[in-house]
């Protein structure tokens, strides 16, 4: 069984689906693995690396496309690769179907299994392939760094002959993976933290990261797999209420608030930030689904009224050899699971198979994957 690996198209992402260690695991296994050359030259991995891991090196993605039983990459497929994979061929990324309907019909029509990572179920079989994890992690660590270098102040407290300089408060809106990294970070560079989740349960790993956790007169909003579920306008009119106050006395506000499939919600409105001090800053993680501060502007960084809001997108990227080496590793780990004897085999009576196949025998087979392809997609700022 041929596994393609292919240079990503997307403008700004750098990270590469397979890395050389994960070359070797796969061609050690019996695999032929072909890479696109240069694909791993924006994670800081060469040709080089890959041929010395037992990869072949392939001059044109066409070649790949057309001869790859299973096409590893980390964004989902162009419409134009599609038309040239094989019939049958297996495809493993992130599909996005919520923004990507197009490209999940044209896997179907061309009779691909394409499987998707961010619905591999959050099961305790399955951690070890869970994508969004391993890149939400690097994300939430990296927005503290983004915070730090734009606000004019130090993290830490410092006592100095000159005075004492108080350390900066910092808080973050959604205490999963990323903002638990993200906590972790502005802890261990000296800030004051606190942060507020919708989802009860999120309480004590806050706690035993040394913040405090903001308890609003709110009711808790658990939703299934460990993530938030979608509120209701009257509970985040609430929610923006309380948190108010807060979000005026932090000089960093890191949001990273999403409901899968769906528009992020709005927690900082326009008016929270015109009450922030002048060079506060907003460091929204949720900006690829419209952002969960009302003004961000996804893809951009602006100034209002003195308050920095940091929209960029795809932050994983910006980290892309340790992104690349994590995402390899869910990747070449999920591969494992759907192969027997060196071939993929598609069993639905599997939970992990079943949850993460999005495309299979010319149809769309996952119905999540549906709704999400069905629901109305607003993009761009609020």
């Amino acid at each position: 069984m041929k596994i393609g690996v292919l240079t990503e198209t997307l403008q700004g992402e750098r990270r590469v689906a397979l890395v050389p260690d994960g070359a070797a695991k796969l061609a050690g296994s019996g695999f032929e693995v072909v890479v696109q050359s240069g694909a791993g030259a924006a994670a800081d991995f060469c040709d080089d690396a890959y041929r010395d891991s037992g990869a072949a090196l392939a001059a044109d993605r066409e070649s790949v496309l057309s001869t790859t039983d299973v096409l590893l990459a980390v964004q989902a497929p162009a419409i134009e690769d599609v038309a040239l994979l094989r019939l049958g061929a297996v495809t493993i990324s992130f599909l996005q179907p919520a923004t990507q309907p197009a490209v999940v019909e044209a896997l179907a029509a061309r009779g691909v299994t394409a499987f998707s990572l961010e619905l591999v179920p959050r099961i305790s079989r399955a951690q070890s392939m869970d994508a969004l994890s391993s890149q939400a992690s690097l994300a939430g660590y990296k927005a503290v760094l983004m915070a730090a270098d734009r606000l004019g102040k130090f993290f830490p407290m410092l006592m100095t002959a000159a005075g004492t300089i108080p350390p900066a408060r910092v808080l973050v809106l959604g205490a999963g993976v990323a903002g638990l990294q993200a906590i972790a970070t502005a802890r261990r560079l000296g800030a004051v933290v606190e942060a507020y989740d919708v989802r009860v349960a999120a309480k004590e790993e806050v706690k035993s990261l040394g913040a405090a956790f903001l308890e609003l007169e709110l009711e808790t909003q658990e939703g299934q797999g460990g993530y938030a579920r979608e509120q209701s306008e009257e509970f985040l009119a609430k929610q923006r209420e309380l948190l108010t106050d807060r979000v005026g006395r932090a000089d960093v506000v890191i949001t990273t608030a999403a409901v899968p499939g769906r528009r992020a919600p709005v927690l900082v409105t326009a008016p929270m930030v015109k009450a922030m001090r002048r060079g506060s800053v907003i460091v929204d993680l949720a900006s690829e689904t419209g952002g969960n501060c009302e003004l961000t502007e996804p893809g951009r960084v602006i100034d209002v009224d003195g308050v920095w809001i940091d929209g960029t997108t795809n932050v994983p990227s910006t980290i892309a050899l340790h992104a690349s080496q994590l995402y390899s590793r869910n990747v070449t780990n999920l591969l494992e699971h759907l192969t027997t004897d060196g071939e993929v085999r598609i069993d639905f009576e599997d939970e992990i198979t079943r949850g993460a196949c999005v495309t299979h025998g010319g149809e769309v087979v996952n119905e999540r994957a549906r709704q999400m392809m069905e629901a109305p997609q607003e993009t761009g700022a609020r």
